[in-house]
């Protein structure tokens, strides 16, 4: 008997499915990796499990990163099975080969997304002597209820229609690969012209967002601060005391963004107001007027990111983590990595169950209160079809995220904090609007205004579920009776200076992501990106982490701050040309056309040759200018010339004297800004030329691209008759050589070394024995202060010396994968080196393999 193949996006989609078809369809048998009955068998991805093949798999050649390989534009685009996907893939493949298969039903994700992960598996699957040649129909849902997904395979689309939509799908993928791949490789090869491995990744998504960092600290960096006066004054009412502040009823906004209402520019203007109102009485004009809030809609990934972000300080790859784990290990949340903020209109009868269920069960902990809630809104009525909520229109692959009919147990600290988040932002989604008193009085003293405002609230409505029940203490107004005049009890003149603006979070880049389109004039362009912005919900976290790895920004507490790398990708860009890869308006034409391409009216073939055109000019760019003649705005160190006391100036890639009077003709010296491809922060370089050394460093890289640590020095080299650049990786042999003693007596001893019990302390890089070093060598115990780019503080250092063991320590980066990994670090007396001990795996692991994990962390 024939039967249909349905594929799914998720485990959890095929389980739904399969639900929802056995009262139709009958029962199915749950096997290995898929369910069967006789007429459909039901599996399911994980998200993508093929990816286009690096260009090293076209031309084995191509994988150098030079020039002479460049533009890759290979003439199709092979497909390789994306690592951890390779059993599931296995899987899914040999059921589309099935002889009994005869036709494939595609129920990813309704989106351009999901289109893609189902055409790409079927294109991977269709490789073998004979074509597939099997129909294709297409499950459109928005909806996973029972009835729902029963009604779309009663409306099962044609491969006809959706073939818009596969173009488009495969067309964003492969135009991503291309600019990927040639820009990242044109910018490194430019980079590293001198030798050396400089990598400098670009893409569409990556590179705008970095922009978007990148600019904000431009802004911070030239904000020069202006002072200006604010002035307030308090009142005298017969019922008691209130505060005003002083504005001009007459401002009017223009260019200057740091102009208010309530600003005064001049001191000699705020003392003389000062001084005409001191003393003085005032009337008073009132207006008061009813006000209502609604609660804020249900989240959507890059809401919730941005809340816990600025909440707890999750970042968005953790909160993204912590949502995936109460989905996938707790199910107690619908599916995370959603744009959408609204619910399918046939979701009331669930957002009802769901209501019982929150009033029902006996929540753990911090999340009992909310059963009381739960329990109200059903009560009262509150849960009704409302367009605000349930609304087709604005659901897309996914609805939004809320709290599933199943009941949390045992969730983490953190996992319990984002489901509060979560089942607070839905109970009052649904409760009636906060409502205010809103009081606005103005206090006319002589010709000068001031302003107070009031605002009580009245009910709590939905702000009851965050535990607001009443107004804050300051909110009330003491009252003043009409014509009452008033007494100008106190006037105090402030002294305020402007600040520059301030610098991204996760929480406010995730919405500058999310609105990018509104950085874009084009109305055409910026109405594509409306829906889309920079990224998507599920891959926004990945963006920025992948941002903060390649060292192009940093966290500073919950600042996300660009970082030399960053200001030199930009310079780079900009003065190349190429500077379209680092505004929104790329993802905003690109949103266009292959919307156009969805509806049939832009070909494929001329989306594709449009991008290999944009390739070979990004690598023609990069090929016509020399490092030294990049333009750019360079800074002017303050530090003087390590040789001639000259002024020194940045150009693209080196810090160079101009001469005493900065003209451009100086001694001579010149300095790399980016020795082994690191960059100098301006901090650094000024620290660096003043002391003539700094570090240890980390972030450096071979030239076969391995990190290392090292410190830096200026040397005067007799040859060249300068100063030049070294590395001082700590070694032992030149004091060795010298026989000069090492003096300690500045430092506190970390403990006691472990080979001959002489006292250890920090020497350059490394923590080293005191025998280890100076004129008499006995001892040759030594570990690095940085190890496999995760420092080794002091009192690690201690512990390890005192009980033989650090704590576990969770930044090490596999020189082999490049990966992080976590690790304690352990003295093995038998081998007499410091070394890597992992975490005990819940499984038992036989010994021979045990003893392969052991790993040397001297080195």
């Amino acid at each position: 008997m024939s039967k249909s193949l349905i594929i799914a996006e998720k485990p959890s989609v095929a389980q739904d499915i399969v639900r929802a078809l056995t009262p139709v369809a009958g029962k199915f048998e749950k096997l290995a990796d898929h369910f069967e009955n006789d007429r459909y068998v039901v599996t399911s991805a994980v998200g993508h499990l093929v990816e286009i093949k690096a260009p090293e798999a076209y031309d084995v050649k191509r994988g150098k990163w030079s020039f002479a390989h460049l533009p890759v534009v290979p003439p199709h685009f092979d497909l390789a099975p994306i690592d951890k996907g390779k059993a599931r893939l296995n899987a899914v493949v040999k059921l589309v080969k099935r002889k009994d298969v005869t036709e494939l039903i595609n129920a990813c994700d309704a989106g351009r997304e999901g289109e893609l992960i189902f055409r790409l598996i079927v294109q991977y699957a269709d490789t073998g002597k004979t074509p597939l040649a099997k129909p294709i129909r297409r499950l459109w849902l928005q909806s996973m209820t029972p009835q729902a997904i029963r009604d779309g395979f009663a409306q099962l689309r044609s491969d006809q229609q959706m073939l818009g939509l596969a173009d488009a799908a495969r067309s964003r993928s492969e135009a991503d690969w291309l600019v990927g791949i040639n820009g990242t490789r044109a910018m490194t090869a430019f980079n590293s012209r001198d030798g050396g491995f400089f990598l400098t990744t670009v893409g569409r998504v990556q590179t705008p967002t970095l922009s978007i960092v990148v600019e904000r600290e431009e802004k911070i960096r030239k904000h020069v601060p202006r002072d200006y006066w604010e002035i307030k004054a308090t009142f005298g009412a017969a019922a008691g005391q209130y505060d005003g502040k002083w504005f001009d009823p007459a401002f009017k906004k223009n260019d200057d963004p740091d102009r208010r209402q309530d600003r005064l520019w001049t001191l000699a203007e705020a003392q003389a107001i000062v001084a005409e109102v001191t003393g003085q009485s005032g009337t008073v004009t009132e207006e008061s007027k009813p006000s209502s809030q609604s609660s804020p809609l249900l989240y959507d990934l890059t809401t919730l990111q941005r809340e816990a972000n600025s909440r707890f300080g999750f970042s968005a790859k953790t909160t993204l983590s912590i949502a995936q784990a109460l989905y996938e290990k707790h199910k107690v949340l619908t599916y995370p990595r959603t744009d959408s903020r609204a619910l399918p209109e046939d979701y009331l009868g669930v957002v009802k169950q769901t209501f019982e269920m929150l009033a029902d069960e006996e929540l753990p902990g911090p999340l009992r209160s909310l059963s009381q809630h739960a329990r109200k809104g059903l009560n009262d009525g509150y849960v009704k079809p409302t367009k605000r909520v349930f609304d087709n229109a604005k659901v897309s692959d996914h609805f939004a995220i809320i709290p599933t009919l199943q009941a949390p147990k045992s969730l983490t600290e953190i996992e319990a904090k984002l489901y509060d988040l979560v089942v607070k932002r839905f109970l009052a989604v649904f409760y009636p609007p906060a409502e205010y008193q809103v009081t606005t009085r103005t206090t006319a003293v002589k010709q000068h205004r001031f302003i107070t405002n009031g605002k009580v609230l009245v009910n709590p409505g939905w702000l009851a579920v965050y535990g607001k029940e009443a107004q804050d203490e300051d909110a009330t107004l003491v009252p003043v009776q009409p014509n009452e005049t008033v007494a100008t009890d106190e006037v105090a003149l402030n002294a305020l200076r402007t600040k520059p603006p301030a610098r991204y979070t996760e929480a406010t880049l995730l919405s500058a992501m999310e609105g990018a389109g509104k950085l874009i004039d084009d109305e055409e362009l910026k109405a594509a990106m409306q829906e889309k912005g920079l990224g998507t919900p599920a891959t926004r976290a990945a963006i920025i982490e992948g941002l903060i790895t390649e060292k192009y920004m940093l966290r500073e507490g919950r600042d996300l701050m660009p970082t030399a790398k960053a200001f030199q990708l930009m310079t780079l860009l900009r003065g190349l040309g190429v500077e379209d890869l680092t505004k929104p308006e790329l993802t905003g034409n690109w949103e266009h056309q292959l919307a156009e391409m969805e509806h049939g009216r832009l070909s494929r073939e001329r989306f594709m040759g449009e991008i290999a055109k944009m390739a070979e000019r990004i690598v023609k760019k990069a090929k016509e200018y020399d490092r030294d003649t990049i333009p750019g705005d360079y800074a002017t160190l303050q530090a003087p010339c390590p040789h001639c006391g000259g002024v020194v100036k940045e150009n693209y890639r080196r810090f160079t004297c101009t001469g005493a009077d900065g003209a451009a003709e100086g001694c001579g010296f010149s300095m790399t800004k980016i020795p082994a491809g690191r960059s100098f922060e301006l901090p650094e370089v000024e620290r660096f030329l003043t002391d003539k050394r700094i570090g240890p460093l980390e972030g450096f890289r071979s030239k076969a691209g391995w990190p290392f640590t090292a410190e830096l020095q200026l040397v005067f080299d007799d040859e060249i008759g300068n100063w030049k650049l070294e590395f001082d990786f700590g070694d032992d042999d030149k004091a060795k050589d010298d026989g000069e003693p090492v003096d300690f007596s500045g430092q506190q001893s970390l403990g006691a070394c472990p080979k001959c019990a002489g006292h250890v302390y920090e020497h350059g890089s490394n923590y080293v024995c005191e025998h280890a070093v100076g004129a008499h060598v006995t001892c040759d115990f030594k570990t690095g202060q940085i190890i496999l780019t995760q420092p080794i503080d002091h009192a690690q250092v201690h512990k390890l010396l005192t009980t033989g063991k650090t704590d576990l320590l969770e930044n090490f980066v596999s020189n082999k994968t490049r990966r992080k990994f976590k690790a304690f670090l352990t003295y093995d007396k038998k081998e007499g080196k410091v070394i890597f001990e992992f975490e005990p795996r819940a499984a038992k692991v036989p010994a021979k393999k045990a003893a392969a994990k052991k790993a040397t962390a001297s080195e």
